[in-house]
């Protein structure tokens, strides 16, 4: 769990973990230098449950991202699954259950494997706001070099993804998230999507991340094309993934390879080169803002 300045919603946070139906848990919370009570709510707790259940770091002081990445890239933190947290949601009693579940049922060991899925948008005081988007396209390197499909808040992964995360070491990424979608399906890897939600997305004005489903949301994406945040948004990520070109399979390797060609070309063969190189979004909306990226050079 990173945190910094949560102190609104810490509390409800925790004691939902301390409510899972799945109770083989434990928590590392990095705070990432908190000036409110967030540090002395995590205490509280770690008095209650004990520091073998409770863990309190200082986080690196980089954001959120790399605040994630200081410990999913931390050797020295094992266990047979990982989950990343938010500070401020609240978690469904068998979110942990079902998880553990879908990977005691694909217990492959030395394949990278990682779940996520939908959640339920909730407002500050936890009234429902609806459901984010369920995507039903196939999951693949293809469609996560353009787009991130489940929220850092829903994701559990293996042992062998969190060795890739450490290889790879804590690069300069957009988000903890896609960078897990990216590089468990970039390495041969399976990203299970879960339809049914496990956690309550909280939306406030102090959120690091808002939900992508609303109408708002959806033509801020496409004012991101014209602005040139998405471009920049793929070129963080496409340097990251050019760093460690070696974890790749060569499929994954061959698709990067043609994506930074793309990227360069002139109109015609930009069109062409997205053709080659498969990129999709789950939506079709999310393809014609694709599309429209592709044609203004804005990728």
């Amino acid at each position: 769990m990173a945190t910094y300045n949560g102190e609104r919603f810490l509390t409800e946070q925790l004691q939902s973990i301390a409510d899972q139906t799945h109770q083989n848990w434990r928590v590392i919370i990095s705070d990432d230098g908190s000036s409110d009570n967030t540090l002395a709510i995590a205490r509280e707790f770690q008095h209650k449950w004990g520091t073998d259940r409770l863990e309190i770091r200082q986080g690196p002081k980089q954001g959120y991202c790399q605040n994630f990445l200081s410990m999913a890239c931390d050797a020295t933190v094992h266990a047979d699954f990982y989950a990343f947290s938010d500070q401020d949601d609240v978690w469904m009693a068998d979110k942990l259950e079902r998880a553990v579940a879908y990977f005691n049922d694909n217990n492959e060991s030395l394949l990278p494997r990682a779940y996520g899925g939908r959640t339920q948008i909730v407002d500050a005081a936890l009234n429902p706001l609806g459901f984010s988007p369920e995507f039903t396209l196939p999951r693949s390197f293809r469609n996560a070099l353009v787009q991130s499909i489940a929220g850092g808040n829903t994701q559990v992964f293996n042992q062998a993804a969190k060795t890739l995360l450490e290889q790879a070491g804590p690069q300069k990424v957009v988000s903890h998230d896609w960078w897990l979608y990216q590089i468990v399906k970039g390495t041969g890897g399976i990203f299970y999507y879960d339809a049914k939600p496990s956690l309550l997305y909280r939306q406030h004005t102090n959120a690091a991340i808002g939900a992508s489903s609303s109408f708002r949301a959806r033509v801020e994406r496409i004012f991101h094309i014209f602005n040139g945040r998405f471009k920049n948004r793929t070129d963080i990520n496409y340097a990251a993934l050019c760093n460690v070109r070696h974890l790749l399979t060569k499929d994954s390797q061959d698709i990067l390879e043609v994506f930074g060609r793309f990227r360069g070309a002139r109109l015609k063969d930009r069109i062409r080169l997205l053709e080659v190189c498969g990129l999709y979004r789950q939506t079709w909306q999310g393809t014609f803002s694709l599309w429209l990226a592709t044609i203004i050079n804005k990728i």
